[in-house]
């Protein structure tokens, strides 16, 4: 991997599996993600990776309209880079997917590398009493469902996205298998280095969070890669603090939010994003990484730039 002498820290504010039940911090609104990731900004992340949600009950929803009431306040406040979700949500269509990253041509977009079973049907036994009907239909689809990313489908984003608006990708890494999968995109060159593989584990469907297979993933990245890409990595739930350091120790990035744990530690409820980048920053510190600003991070991942996007 290429030894940056900084960390990007990822911030990924809300996503679409945690439900309102979950936690009365988890932003819903389009008021509420865009203040949450302006304080996640102005904690110390360099990049902003958002979601969008129905204002009325927290659902998760790929509507342009419902994304554009956040992304210019974000942009005003915020240098950090805007990374829009492409991977959307259970049940969305790759066309609705792409829709608001279509509309906003950012600089960043997430770019999920296979198709998976992403199993969450196993919150829904966590409670009793719900605050909206659909949460826990919503979780449970998820056994006989599937996060669907095919070649054709990876490939339409690429084109679309990077060829037809600049954008370059987080590339989201489930398992082993998606590194190879990122390097039959840039075998075709259909995409080129430096990539931003995100290692992610933990998710039920996907590689199991152990930090041997941290220590596995990086090995065959390095092998398929060589120099020409950035390792970041999370892990989900109770393991987030602690693959992100292993990950700053092996001169990686790392990746935040309340998508990715609802908590701060043990038992306790983040009680927001701010204060999970907080965190991070605090450790990286402790171990003498420094953390790279918005525009460090621009140059490293060689985006186009904030002035060049339609929001």
């Amino acid at each position: 991997m290429r030894r940056a002498k900084k960390a990007i820290i990822t911030c990924a504010v809300t996503g679409s599996i945690h439900t309102p039940t979950m936690s009365p911090h988890l932003p819903i609104t389009p008021d509420e993600i865009a203040r949450e990731a302006i304080a996640a900004a102005e904690a110390g992340a360099a990049v902003l990776h958002l979601h969008a949600r129905q204002p009325a009950d927290g659902r998760p929803t790929a509507d342009p309209d419902v994304f554009f009431q956040f992304l210019p306040r974000i942009k005003q406040a915020t240098d950090s880079i805007v990374n829009i979700t492409t991977g959307g949500g259970p049940g969305m269509t790759i066309e609705e997917r792409l829709s608001a990253p279509k509309r906003a041509s950012p600089e960043l977009t997430s770019l999920n590398m296979g198709t998976l079973n992403f199993g969450v049907f196993g919150l829904a036994e966590r409670y009793k009493e719900w605050k909206h009907d659909w949460e826990r239909p919503f979780l449970e689809s998820t056994r006989a469902g599937f996060q669907s990313n095919t070649f054709a489908q990876i490939e339409t984003i690429i084109r679309e996205l990077h060829h037809g608006h600049g954008t370059r990708f987080e590339y989201e890494c489930y398992d082993v298998g998606h590194l190879y999968t990122v390097k039959h995109f840039a075998d075709r060159g259909l995409i080129t280095p430096p990539f931003f593989v995100q290692c992610i584990f933990g998710i039920l469907g996907g590689i199991g969070a152990h930090l041997d297979h941290l220590m596995h993933m990086t090995n065959t990245a390095d092998r398929l890669f060589g120099d020409d890409y950035y390792l970041s990595c999370f892990a989900v739930g109770a393991d987030q603090m602690k693959f992100l350091t292993a990950s700053a120790l092996l001169g990686g990035s790392v990746r935040v939010g309340l998508e990715d744990s609802l908590y701060i530690s043990k038992g306790k409820l983040a009680t927001s994003n701010a204060e999970q980048v907080r965190k991070v920053k605090a450790i990286l510190n402790e171990l003498g990484v420094e953390t790279a600003t918005p525009e460090e991070a621009r140059e490293m991942l060689q985006l186009k730039g904030g002035d060049r996007v339609s929001f």
